[in-house]
């Protein structure tokens, strides 16, 4: 016997978090982008989490939420952080499902669910 999954919607859009340019550059290598097209790890300078968008000739979808150094920062603003970058993803994700008007509840839980996945892969990629 296994579990079913217990996600209200499975994501049309894959997606990864990347703590450093390392990670970020070889989450971009499956997407086969040519080096020309491959976007900079943060959008900029004084961005301090981004998330890219990508979509593939067969209909995929992915995205990269990359997080920048975290030094100096609470785990309150890391998560206060990862939670914006949810809203993006769920935004993403909203539109290609075309849900244009969900009930409150739906996108609460939707970015609930984000968040909370984007918050463990943190901790996880921290222990390492």
């Amino acid at each position: 016997m296994s579990w079913i999954d217990d996600a209200i919607v499975v994501s049309p859009v894959k997606y990864t978090l990347c703590l450093t340019e390392k990670s970020f550059r070889k989450a971009l290598k499956p997407l086969n982008l040519p080096k020309s097209e491959r976007p900079e790890f943060l959008a900029t300078s004084h961005s301090n989490a981004t998330t890219h968008f990508f979509e593939s000739g067969d209909g995929s979808a992915a995205a990269i939420v990359a997080l920048g150094s975290t030094d100096g920062r609470t785990i309150e603003q890391v998560h206060a952080l990862l939670v914006h970058e949810a809203v993006h993803l769920w935004q993403a994700i909203r539109e290609r499902i075309g849900e244009d008007s969900p009930s409150a509840e739906f996108e609460a839980y939707s970015v609930q669910a984000i968040a909370q996945r984007l918050m463990e892969s943190y901790a996880d990629q921290r222990k390492k």
